[in-house]
């Protein structure tokens, strides 16, 4: 039993959370140098491996709509990616709202200097990360309209490649180098003063991922002219299961079961909507990520980010969730590439992100799943 619960990645991340935390009060500069050397070293490694992963996600997620590429296949990617993005236009504006009002001060002052590395091993990436995406967009394209069979295997086999580096690689060192960076915000003080904000700023999120969800069902309920009670009242197991697992896929047998019982969905879109909403609609991880983004830029570069930039960011959001992997804190490992190069985020910054947004994934997952009961139901009065 103990053995499983310290194999889960949450477990894994809040230890790595804690033992950087307490190392960084105790440690000195000679051991800080080595602790800066892993951080920037398992950093490139990290960064390496974001084109990669745009590249085999993206790609393969559009060759693969060639076997269904139907009216409701567009539909449901429409819906999909118009509930991630307003979802995430919501966390904007919230975020400009309230994120001032707590009171946060930029975590560069009055703080100790970080010693310098011991060396640098620099490991740059095949690839910028737009010139992946747009590579990964038309390559994906170009495999659908020649219909080739060929190349959407490769493809597809590309992007399990890919997984395994991911699960094998990124997802183990993931906890190093979290714990690398709580170390050196802990030494340099940081990470006292901000601690009560992060707590402050889960609570909202929290509250916002039910708003979106109120709204997601009242609209698909006037669209269809049924009661969206008779869907969400059976997605209670579903919503508990995702905060259990983190994971839409393995909470996919419970998310069908509870659709199934709706009498106002259709049952053969249900099988359609369901499988595939699980891994194209992420309204509850793209709300969560957007907000944060915006905190953590306050906390480490003293400003949020411009509206035109954050409109850019959630733009390319949308598309990046879809191709997501379906691995805990997927949604931002997508996105680290425009968390880079459209944010400006560096090492610290990104591993911030994905450690708040790792500790509260359950949550964004549970949002994902019950939100596709509303989708279904609209997909269920287009479908007539």
């Amino acid at each position: 039993m103990l053995k499983k619960i310290l194999s889960s990645t949450i477990i894994k991340l809040v230890l790595a959370v804690i033992a950087g935390i307490l190392l960084g009060f105790v440690v000195g500069e000679g051991f800080m140098n080595v602790v800066v050397t892993l951080k920037y070293i398992l950093g490139q490694l990290i960064f390496f491996m974001v084109p990669l992963i745009i590249l085999a996600f993206i790609s393969s997620s559009i060759a693969k709509m060639k076997g269904n590429a139907s009216r409701m296949l567009g539909w449901a990617l429409g819906l999909a990616y118009l509930s991630s993005v307003g979802a995430a236009f919501m966390a904007m504006f919230l975020g400009y709202w309230l994120i001032p009002l707590l009171t946060i001060s930029p975590a560069t002052e009055g703080l100790k200097e970080i010693p310098e590395l011991v060396f640098k091993l620099d490991i740059p990436p095949v690839m910028s990360v737009m010139t992946a995406l747009v590579v990964a967009i038309m390559v994906g394209l170009a495999t659908v309209w020649t219909k080739s069979q060929i190349f959407e295997t490769i493809l597809d086999n590309f992007q399990k490649m890919v997984l395994l580096l991911i699960n094998r690689i990124l997802i183990p060192i993931l906890p190093f180098f979290i714990a690398a960076n709580f170390c050196a915000l802990s030494y340099e003080g940081s990470i006292t003063r901000q601690l009560p904000v992060f707590l402050n700023v889960m609570g909202i999120v929290l509250t916002a991922h039910f708003i979106w969800l109120f709204f997601l069902y009242l609209s698909a309920g006037v669209f269809s002219g049924k009661n969206p009670w008779q869907v969400v009242r059976y997605y209670g197991p579903a919503y508990l299961t995702a905060v259990g697992t983190m994971s839409s896929a393995a909470t996919l047998p419970v998310a069908l079961k509870s659709a199934k019982k709706s009498p106002v969905l259709k049952g053969e879109v249900v099988d359609f909507a369901v499988p595939l909403f699980a891994n194209i609609h992420l309204c509850g991880s793209i709300l969560t990520e957007v907000f944060f983004v915006m905190t953590v830029s306050l906390i480490l570069y003293g400003a949020l980010p411009a509206m035109s930039t954050m409109v850019l960011f959630i733009v390319l959001l949308g598309v990046f969730a879809i191709g997501a992997p379906g691995v805990p804190g997927g949604t931002v490992i997508a996105s680290l590439g425009i968390v880079i190069s459209v944010l400006g985020f560096d090492e610290t910054g990104t591993a911030l992100l994905l450690t708040i947004f790792a500790l509260q994934d359950s949550f964004g997952t549970a949002c994902n799943v019950t939100g596709d009961g509303a989708l279904t139901l609209i997909l269920s009065k287009l479908d007539k």
